[in-house]
């Protein structure tokens, strides 16, 4: 009789082939592009932020441990960007998720889940005691996902904008006559 069983127990477990990480100096580009692709003006009209280089260089610069990224097979597939919010005369630490995103190609698969999770981590690690978000109004997927991860009491946001087109024409031919 062969007893293979402690052979078995002996092998090494291997490496899940998604791995949920710190953002590096490396991942700043492909990050980039990978929000490039997802948050764009025709799938999210009325997205108060834009996204540009500048969003993940500021996270990155300001609070690295709350950027992390989701990396499966060596290529970046996800990503989260938070901050904290200290407040003056409040003894309350407040956590901000700025940016979710995964990669369309790989979307149901539990990876905003995982990069969340490790995110609240982080953020209780941190000492904060309210953790906010923001999505658009219609955007039914990131809210249902939110609320199944306990987020509570969505309340719509008015955001307003001024086309100064026809006022800096005006102000132009103003100062010219300075």
């Amino acid at each position: 009789m062969n007893d293979n069983s402690g052979k078995k127990q002996e092998k090494k477990k291997k490496k899940p082939l998604l791995n949920i990480r710190e953002l590096t100096i490396d991942d700043l580009a492909p990050v980039f592009h990978l929000g490039e692709k997802l948050f764009t003006a025709e799938l999210a009209p009325n997205l108060y932020r834009t996204w540009d280089e500048y969003e993940v260089i500021a996270a990155f610069q300001d609070d690295p441990e709350l950027c992390l990224v989701a990396e499966y097979r060596k290529k970046i597939v996800g990503f989260i960007l938070g901050t904290t919010i200290d407040k003056k005369r409040s003894s309350w630490k407040y956590g901000y998720l700025v940016w979710l995103g995964v990669d369309p190609n790989n979307q149901a698969q539990g990876i905003a889940s995982k990069l969340f999770n490790q995110f609240q981590d982080l953020m209780i690690e941190n000492g904060v005691r309210i953790l906010l978000v923001d999505t658009q109004a219609d955007n039914t997927p990131a809210i249902k996902f939110f609320e199944k991860k306990g987020f509570e009491k969505p309340q719509k946001h008015v955001y307003l904008s001024l086309n100064l087109d026809s006022q800096r024409y005006l102000y132009k031919d103003k100062n010219e006559d300075d």
